[in-house]
């Protein structure tokens, strides 16, 4: 594959790795709430360890798509 292909097919998958990341984030941040509810601090302190991290991630690769120039255009988040 040529590297022009490579960063192409990056800048359609980065979003989709984005997205997903969030969707995580969103489930963890309503099983940390969960966990706190019902008696588990330790637990629900373990998962917002988890969320920072994923946040953190997600940072990075929001930074990673800025660099080499944005999504693809059309980018219709194909599973590949």
């Amino acid at each position: 594959m040529s590297k022009k292909t490579d960063i192409e097919k990056l800048r359609i998958l980065l979003p989709h790795w984005i997205e997903h990341n969030q969707s995580h984030e969103e489930e963890f941040r309503k099983w940390e709430i969960i966990s706190r509810e019902n008696g588990f601090p330790e637990t629900a302190d373990l998962i917002n360890t988890a969320i920072k991290h994923i946040s953190d991630a997600g940072n990075a690769l929001s930074r990673a798509l800025d660099k080499i120039g944005g999504a693809a255009k059309g980018d219709h988040h194909h599973h590949h």
